[in-house]
């Protein structure tokens, strides 16, 4: 995304010097950082990474393994700007500075081949759907089941692969490009199918067309989109991101009637919304799509947003008793503010009961991809949290991105807990199926 006016950025830097002074090392952010609680260095604290960009940039320090290993431990959760008194636009600063690093940093083969290879897969829809079918047979046959039962005793790797696997491995989900409202009509939005979501988590993405649809929402889904770019971004591949982004905010505009008031877009996956409500910054400098992304940024909603802003239709008086602690996605708490909404959403869902959560809008390490390239500090942020899930009593726990709900389950079953975890909107569904 941009940093501000390009002529504020030194020769052969990635950042307006100004932005690192924003920055006065009050230290109130530490608490707020996930990395910082868990090993207590400056160097792994927003402060200290501040500190480390400008003497990256400012050729103060060498671009070497051990201050890329700092930065790359960041998950760029963004609790520090929450934390932050004086608007440290941090978010910001780290985005900018891994695209600038990669063009400076050799990594050794394979870790740049693995890195490589996770956001080619994970981003890319068909390539994905492809390489799961093999772990789809493996549920059908019962091979996946076997294998979490024994998990405990594989390799602590294959182990903590083994339970990222989501369960139940659904089938992919294909939209079609329109769903009429059920009852009158209340709005008409626009859903991003996103890359992840649709082949991962096929129920989360039927659910949200089912739930919108339930509420009077007639919902399209835009030919031709994809991958929002956010993945690739963090990752600190600007072209690869650029270019997916551009994509889908083209099929966007595209699909966009030209009269009338455009219709939201609507997002299940806390990190693409989080990007795409700032599509405006990223495609700042290209002149063909600056306005267009800016506009396009302006309707991005997330769907646990968009439904408390629409108003739910009455639900079922019948439903499961249940304890629910919520757990805050840090790119809907943090990049977007949005904390309210989903807590409203389940608390109209008779039987369900909010209960409190220590650490609630604290990272579990999910972090888009950041539990496959950094497995053993994500498996220290997940057992946190699985602490505090215990602590709290909860039977159940509820959270808006799909990607924190695998990382949660795969801590609760190493952990030994029998504690589902779910996506607000599929506990509505849910919900709205007692009909």
């Amino acid at each position: 995304m941009s940093t501000g006016n390009v002529g504020d950025i030194p020769a052969g830097g990635f950042a307006p010097t100004e932005t690192f002074l924003d920055c006065v090392h009050c230290g109130l952010c530490h608490s707020a950082c996930p990395t910082y609680v868990a090993l207590g260095t400056e160097a792994d604290s927003p402060r200290g990474r501040i500190h480390l960009m400008r003497a990256l940039q400012e050729g103060q320090l060498a671009v070497d393994d051990e201050a890329v290993r700092h930065l790359d431990l960041c998950l760029g959760c963004r609790g520090c700007e929450t934390a932050c008194p004086s608007g440290v636009a941090y978010g910001t600063l780290i985005e900018a500075a891994r695209p600038w690093i990669e063009a400076r940093h050799r990594r050794p083969f394979v870790e740049r081949g693995w890195r490589w290879l996770t956001i080619a897969v994970l981003t890319s829809p068909r390539v994905l759907r492809v390489l799961l079918m093999p772990l789809r047979m493996l549920e059908v046959v019962g091979v996946l089941a076997l294998l979490r039962r024994v998990a405990r005793h594989l390799p602590v790797a294959l182990r903590s692969a083994i339970q990222l696997i989501p369960v139940p491995l659904t089938a992919p989900a294909t939209l079609p490009a329109a769903t009429v409202p059920v009852g009158p009509e209340r709005a008409t939005v626009q859903v991003l199918a996103g890359c992840v979501m649709p082949e991962m988590f096929g129920d989360t993405v039927r659910n949200t067309v089912s739930v919108l649809a339930t509420n009077g929402c007639r919902v399209l889904v835009a030919e031709g989109q994809g991958c929002c770019g956010a993945l690739a971004l963090h990752a600190g591949d600007r072209t690869r991101a650029l270019a997916q982004a551009r994509r889908t905010l083209d099929a966007i505009a595209a699909a966009t009637p030209a009269t009338g008031v455009p219709p939201p877009i609507v997002v299940n996956a806390a990190g693409c919304g989080a990007l795409m409500k700032e599509y405006g910054a990223l495609f700042a400098d290209d002149p063909a799509r600056a306005d267009i992304a800016r506009a396009v940024a302006a309707r991005v909603r997330d769907a646990t947003e968009l439904l408390a802003e629409l108003g739910l239709r009455a639900l079922p008086t019948t439903g499961i008793v249940r304890r629910v602690a919520y757990h805050d996605p840090c790119h809907l708490a943090h990049a977007q503010g949005i904390r309210s909404a989903p807590r409203a959403l389940l608390a109209a869902i008779p039987g369900i009961t909010l209960v409190p959560m220590d650490d609630e809008d604290l990272c579990c390490g999910s972090a888009g991809h950041y539990n496959v390239t950094q497995p053993a500090m994500a498996r220290t942020l997940v057992a946190r949290k699985v602490a505090a899930i215990r602590a709290s009593g909860a039977d159940l726990v509820a959270t808006a991105n799909a990607g924190c709900a695998l990382q949660l389950e795969a801590g609760l079953r190493a952990a030994g807990l029998d504690v589902p975890v779910r996506h607000v909107v599929d506990l509505l569904a849910e919900a709205y199926a007692q009909r």
